[in-house]
């Protein structure tokens, strides 16, 4: 077995505090990827009469998921525990399910990524409360920029596919 002492980050919060923080966090880190990757490939595979307008905004929301998995991993590093190593440790941890379909509407593209998003604004409240409660400060507070930004990518998906 590996000597991984050098990754004990040293931290005031409690060992076991710190431990349900980490794991709180790399299941958001898992679903973050598994949104971008399924985001990524709606905006790939994206078709029909409002074609434009939803690759780029696809293309967007894709971004800024991929934008907050470093912070993500990092906040696990900052309270002394280690994250996500590989695909199959993310296929592990995710909550979010793949879409392998060789066509998907639009329409249900956009309901599907927005009730996604959705889904991780219910992890972040989650994580949210775990970090209150080990007095994890820092990522208390992060975890609600990501949940707005979770939360305006769903308005978006939402409207964007609204009929009325």
């Amino acid at each position: 077995m590996a000597d991984t002492s050098a990754l004990d980050t040293p931290t005031d919060i409690s060992s076991n505090a710190a431990k349900t923080v980490a794991q709180a966090l790399n299941g958001i880190l898992a679903d973050s990827y598994a949104l971008y990757l399924k985001t990524k490939n709606f905006h790939w595979h994206v078709s029909g009469p409002h074609f434009r307008d939803y690759h780029l905004m696809l293309d967007e929301q894709a971004s800024a998921i991929l934008a907050t998995t470093d912070v993500i991993a990092e906040r696990v590093r900052k309270t002394g525990n280690t994250t996500l190593r590989s695909i199959g440790d993310i296929a592990r941890h995710q909550t979010i399910k793949d879409n392998d379909a060789d066509f998907v509407k639009p329409e249900d593209m956009l309901k599907e990524l927005r009730d996604d998003n959705l889904k991780l604004v219910e992890a972040l409240r989650e994580a949210k409360d775990i970090a209150d409660a080990a007095k994890d400060n820092g990522t208390s507070a992060v975890i609600d920029e990501w949940t707005d930004a979770a939360e305006q990518r769903a308005w978006f998906l939402f409207e964007a596919a609204n009929k009325g």
